[in-house]
């Protein structure tokens, strides 16, 4: 069988990269479109409107989150993964058939839910299939997707010029949706073998045991949230998310109009000097980090951890420069500098986690975390527009690295890792589901 060849975890990353980069691909195409959409649908050109239109997204895509990382850590992944690329590529290739700006914003929000889907089963079943060595290396090569997919969502205007935008939807749409018939040939589940990992783990003597592991896997969903929020570590884990969100999105979102203000570059260098830089030296600190960290946790179980800090703190004096820097080529420098720390980190977020959190409930953890992350993203964004109003866009990105100092200070001195891979369950976690079942 395909599944046990010994390249096979691979061959899983690598399908589920291209599912990452037309998950960011198929939501960005929009947003570079909008003056060609408003020639059909004038109301797509009020800012209010379009900003309606994009924040249906996040909300939904948000809220949506921690359920679908529940749903995935209750069903089989690759067709929660199937469905949920089905999904999305049918509301793209709808989006073509648009006359209203009522229609695509329903759309946009059916879009929300159905991507959301995809993010927590995709690294769980990533992490499922390496259990220590090279996980941090898969997980970061698959964030890379993402990097890709809005790096490429850029040109759908560029598309649009050339055909039209409906075009564009269509034949994205159709080439999602014939990519999902590819991954029921070829994707395949992990969870049966962790169960029976789970059994040996605790020993196969006592029925009694059986029983405990059972128990864990038919966890109520509320019950699994209420282990996962128990967990002090967590918290942690979910602090510097966030924090390390609110740089990732004011780049995503400012960082264009930034190059604009500080460094007098015209609108059409601005957007790919700030964009292309980041996302390739994200890449690059993905395929830094990535070993280093798998390499690192062999010696030290904090290895993922020193890893990840080492990201953020790349990020500190970065933050600074890039608020306060008025010579372009050193803040395009600055930019690359500050990507690689974001890729080093982005490539270990997951990793670690499994360090804390058991297999049955990574993928509803790492909902928590998306949703938390969209939301921190929308709040920063919101308070960096009106501090631009003021002319003090760039002391706010200064501003967000005494917050990452504080989420590298908490992560270095409470997450002490016992393992490098949370199993399913262990004889101590039991016992406390046990009693949480029994009140």
């Amino acid at each position: 069988m395909l599944q046990n060849k010994k390249f096979y975890p691979w061959l899983v990353v690598g399908l589920l990269w291209i599912v990452a980069l037309l998950n960011y691909l198929d939501r960005q195409m929009l947003s570079t479109m909008q003056q060609s959409i408003g020639l059909t649908i004038p109301a797509i050109q009020d800012p209010a409107n379009f900003g309606r239109l994009m924040a249906i997204f996040l909300w939904i895509y948000g809220c949506v989150s921690p359920v679908s990382g529940a749903i995935a850590d209750k069903l089989n992944r690759k067709w929660l993964i199937v469905g949920s690329l089905g999904v999305w590529s049918a509301v793209t290739s709808f989006m073509s058939l648009c006359t209203s700006y009522e229609s695509i914003y329903a759309l946009r929000a059916v879009m929300g839910v159905s991507e959301a889907l995809y993010i927590p089963a995709g690294l769980s079943l990533i992490a499922d299939y390496f259990t220590g060595r090279g996980r941090s290396l898969a997980i970061g090569i698959h964030m890379t997707g993402l990097y890709t997919g809005q790096a490429l969502g850029g040109f759908g205007a560029t598309v649009a010029a050339l055909f039209s935008w409906q075009d564009t939807f269509k034949w994205f749409g159709i080439a999602g949706i014939i990519y999902a018939v590819i991954l029921i040939l070829f994707l395949k589940e992990k969870r049966s073998n962790q169960d029976q990992y789970s059994k040996e783990l605790l020993g196969n003597e006592t029925n009694k045991n059986i029983s405990k592991v059972e128990k864990f896997n038919s966890l109520s969903i509320l019950k699994g949230f209420g282990i996962i929020f128990s967990n002090v570590a967590f918290w942690v884990i979910l602090f510097f998310f966030a924090s390390s969100s609110l740089p990732g999105w004011s780049t995503k979102n400012w960082l264009p109009t930034l190059f604009v203000e500080n460094l007098n570059l015209i609108p059409a260098i601005a957007g790919p000097a700030s964009t292309i830089s980041i996302a390739v030296a994200s890449f690059l600190g993905v395929m830094i980090g990535g070993p280093i960290s798998d390499k690192w946790v062999k010696k030290d179980l904090k290895g993922r951890i020193y890893t990840s800090s080492i990201g953020l703190g790349m990020m500190i004096p970065s933050l600074i420069l890039i608020g306060l820097g008025h010579n372009a080529v050193t803040t395009i420098a600055v930019c690359l500098f500050f990507g690689i720390g974001y890729g080093m980190f982005d490539a270990n977020t997951m990793p670690i986690l499994c360090q804390f959190v058991p297999s049955r409930l990574r993928a509803s953890a790492y909902g928590v975390l998306n949703m938390t992350g969209v939301f921190a993203g929308a709040l920063v964004t919101q308070i960096l527009g009106e501090w631009a109003l003021e002319g003090n866009l760039g002391l706010g990105f200064a501003y967000m690295s005494v917050i990452i100092g504080i989420a590298i200070i908490l992560q270095l001195t409470i997450l002490k890792p016992t393992t490098d891979n949370c199993e399913e369950i262990t004889t101590t976690s039991v016992d406390n589901v046990k009693m949480e079942i029994e009140i």
